[in-house]
């Protein structure tokens, strides 16, 4: 007789290729119309798998998760960013929690990139025009835009994602760096980049392009607010593709509105899909739907990542990114 496969529940749809990599390994149930799980279907879910895979978009708290009904052994979630999971609240309940770290990293940092371009640049603004047959032909003063080649780069944060973007302005544009964080990165880890910590004061004060990599917590909520705008340039361009909720979006609205500075580039809102009514009016603020590891390759490499944890940890392994407490 086959032994019984372990239960295991994506929240969202999965690149064609690991649904079916899983399905050959566990008996998976998919989301075949990618719609977002409600409560009810995410508690529905712990009472009936041996393991779910959730995304950002799943908020799996504490009142879910010690619910007595569960069966749930492991939640791998799909993606590096864990706050929508009560870890705490797992562990206390015998779940092991997995992420999937690094593989997201080069796509991201091209995202943060390319806000910087197309924002410094105008290039969204310069497309709309062209759509909106306004554009009447080459001029020496026409949409004239900021340069970012040898302007100055400060990183909030200083992580993989950071790092790869440090090295992208340093090296391709020789962009002097200057990055924020709670504590110092080491030498080797900065692998011969040219960067100098900051205070966060300092870093928004004398920095051109101000690009966020922090995680999402209680100590970042609303990091960036009006008393933040309030030191920038009005010079400068605020990028964010790590978490919406580190931006006060309401206090960028208003910095933009007045002029307090020069453009935002974002990836990322803090009630995804709704994005603040304000920041849709303005011209100079790039808006993106949440696409930072939105790459084939990074989508399959996580669904892949994914799958090495749960083959592990059904094997009687330790997963090779577990998260501790």
């Amino acid at each position: 007789m086959n032994e019984k496969r372990p239960r295991v529940i994506l929240t969202r749809k999965w690149p064609s290729k690991v649904e079916t990599k899983l399905g050959e390994k566990f008996d998976v149930k998919l989301n075949i119309d990618d719609h977002p799980f409600t409560f009810a279907e995410v508690e529905s879910a712990l009472s009936e798998a041996d393991a779910i895979c959730p995304t950002v978009t799943d908020r799996i708290d504490a009142k879910l998760l010690n619910c007595a009904n569960n069966t749930v052994k492991i939640l791998a979630n799909y993606g590096a960013g864990i706050e929508h999971i009560d870890v705490d609240a797992a562990h206390r309940n015998g779940i092991t929690v997995t992420n999937t770290p690094e593989i997201l990293t080069e796509a991201t940092a091209e995202i943060a990139v390319a806000l910087m371009l197309m924002i410094a640049r105008r290039a969204s603004e310069g497309e709309r025009y062209i759509r909106s047959n306004r554009w009447d032909g080459w001029r020496p003063t026409q949409m004239l835009s900021t340069g970012i080649t040898g302007k100055t780069l400060g990183l909030v944060g200083m992580g993989r994602i950071a790092m790869r973007v440090a090295q992208i302005a340093s090296h391709g544009f020789k962009m002097p760096v200057q990055y924020f964080s709670r504590s110092e990165v080491s030498v080797e880890k900065l692998a011969g980049l040219e960067v100098s910590r900051v205070s966060l004061e300092q870093l928004l004060s004398t920095s051109d392009f101000i690009s966020i990599h922090c995680p999402a917590s209680d100590q970042t909520n609303g990091l960036i607010g009006s008393d933040a705008f309030k030191l920038m340039s009005k010079k400068s361009f605020l990028i964010n593709t790590a978490r919406g909720s580190i931006v006060d979006e309401k206090a960028l609205a208003y910095a933009l509105k007045n002029k307090l500075i020069a453009g935002a580039g974002l990836d990322v809102y803090k009630h995804e899909p709704k994005i603040y009514s304000d920041l849709l009016k303005l011209e100079r603020v790039v808006l993106l739907p949440h696409i930072g590891s939105g790459t084939e390759e990074t989508r399959e490499a996580m669904g892949f990542k994914v799958l090495e944890n749960l083959t592990a940890f059904f094997a009687g392994q330790s997963p090779p990114d577990l998260i501790s407490n």
